[in-house]
């Protein structure tokens, strides 16, 4: 696999495939202010081995794609819905990703962040999606979805300032949100770490995604309108994304799939891979035997 810079919608986006150049595209959208590599090489072979050509990539203002300017005021996007950009742009780059790729249209899976963003690309540019999965996500409803008090506090903590506070501080972090169902791999979540900060941690640009996010209006009603195979994957022990989020994900759009994981928190543990390929794997086929 190697990285490549791609210009979309004036910006630069890093990504990367696995698997066959002629497998059935899969686009894997990450979440707040995480790269592309939060999707793990070896979950994303796991795809490539169902036929998949996986793509990821790392979204505006993460890893190495473009960092953009522009201060968020978080208040301002409660109350307003006012943010230096929208999902809905970060959705016209996935879309302009596919573009540059020369897909025509993809199945397509998000988690958290990544998985309002799929949504908004499913309603936005619904000849582009195959298939949806929605994973530890939500509507933008506010009062489906919420965060725990300690989980919340724990996004608007100040950013550390060194690469081995930011090391303790995604270790703290996924203490907190991570599946208590599962054991707590921080061996392997020190290494995330580590090769999170070295691609490039962008404290200003997580605050503008997180802005993107809270100026959101619901959206649900349009999320009525998406007529392609779903999938909703929810941890039934999330406290950043509350599992109400995913149930309101699956009521809203039309036939979909609910998937409540026992014991899965707010991450993807290495555990519960095999039920996430198959659930992508089953969504899609049911959409390729629909054409």
């Amino acid at each position: 696999m190697t990285e490549h810079l791609t210009r979309v919608n004036g910006l630069e986006l890093c990504h990367e495939t696995f698997g066959d150049t002629g497998g059935r595209p899969l686009l894997l959208v990450m979440g707040l202010g995480a790269p592309m590599i939060w999707w793990d090489e070896e979950f994303c072979e796991n795809l490539a081995a169902q036929g998949f050509r996986v793509i990821r990539f790392d979204n505006r203002d993460t890893g190495r794609s473009s960092r953009l300017r522009g201060r968020a005021n978080l208040a301002q996007a409660y109350l307003l819905r006012s943010a230096p950009y929208t999902l809905a742009d970060m959705a016209d780059d996935a879309a302009g990703l596919l573009d540059a790729l020369e897909v025509p249209a993809a199945h397509v899976a998000g988690a958290s962040m990544g998985g309002m963003i799929a949504q908004t690309l499913a309603f936005r540019h619904p000849e582009r999606v195959r298939s949806l999965t929605s994973i530890m996500s939500s509507t933008g409803g506010r009062l489906v979805g919420r965060p725990s008090p300690r989980a919340m506090s724990m996004l608007l903590a100040t950013p550390p300032r060194s690469r081995a506070d930011y090391v303790e501080m995604l270790v703290r972090t996924f203490r907190l949100i991570g599946s208590p169902g599962y054991p707590f791999d921080e061996a392997r979540m020190r290494d995330r770490a580590e090769r999170t900060y070295d691609r490039g941690v962008h404290p200003g640009g997580t605050l503008r995604q997180l802005a993107a996010i809270m100026a959101e209006h619901d959206r649900a009603p349009r999320l009525r309108k998406v007529r392609v195979p779903a999938l909703v994957v929810h941890g039934a022990r999330d406290p950043l994304v509350h599992v109400s989020g995913g149930r309101a994900t699956a009521r809203a759009i039309p036939g979909a799939d609910l998937d409540v994981v026992p014991g899965m928190g707010h991450d993807l543990p290495r555990a519960v891979w095999p039920r996430l390929v198959k659930g992508i794997t089953r969504v899609a086929d049911r959409a390729e035997a629909a054409t």
